[in-house]
């Protein structure tokens, strides 16, 4: 039975409470939103991802990482990596961050999330005001170089299956709010034009 169904069955209802978004946006003197880093293996996001979040807690921003990895040693640790799984990964993150968001925090959310449906679906989720896609489009033969645990030459030789960018699709964003090459790209210049694009979540 799918979680829907589920609900339905059990009559389960949304419980609203006393505090509204807009108490919130005015304890922590922001709005929430979700910057969604999307890109290869490699490709600078989660380093990006923690940049961003020391940077912007160091200026008093309530501010939090979900990161691929971090995500699969508890709440999806249940996962594995075929398309159906890749996509209930999603989906159950942008379910997380949308709590988060209305819990009135920054997310920054570091995934692969190769297919762009499931990046649209967790748009959904999150809502439209919140989401702001960044395409970290670092190279491939970047990302290799990168590739400290083998990942890339374990995918090559056949060991591991279903690996973005060998022997799985990737999706790129086809209208990203922002493309960053971190090999081009110093950090620090990376996540300032992060922030100028969150600027308007940052002031209440």
């Amino acid at each position: 039975m799918s979680q829907s169904k589920a609900a339905k069955h059990l009559s389960v209802t949304w419980q609203g409470g006393h505090v509204s978004a807009e108490n919130r946006a005015a304890l922590l003197g922001q709005r929430p939103a979700t910057v969604w880093l999307t890109g290869l293996s490699g490709a600078g996001k989660s380093t990006l991802a923690f940049a961003l979040e020391r940077h912007l807690t160091g200026k008093g921003h309530a501010c939090f990482v979900l990161d691929g990895d971090n995500v699969r040693h508890g709440l999806n640790r249940d996962l594995g990596f075929s398309a159906e799984h890749r996509t209930e990964n999603i989906r159950r993150i942008a379910e997380v961050a949308r709590l988060i968001n209305d819990a009135g925090l920054i997310v920054v959310s570091a995934f692969i999330s190769p297919c762009r449906a499931d990046r649209e679906m967790a748009r959904q989720i999150i809502g439209e005001g919140r989401f702001i896609e960044v395409y970290v489009a670092t190279p491939m033969a970047i990302c290799e170089q990168r590739d400290v645990k083998g990942l890339y030459q374990r995918a090559r030789s056949g060991e591991i299956a279903n690996f973005t960018g060998v022997s799985a699709p990737y999706e790129p964003p086809e209208n990203p709010i922002m493309t960053v090459d971190t090999s081009l790209t110093a950090l620090d210049d990376a996540f300032a034009q992060l922030e100028r694009i969150l600027m308007p979540h940052l002031r209440f």
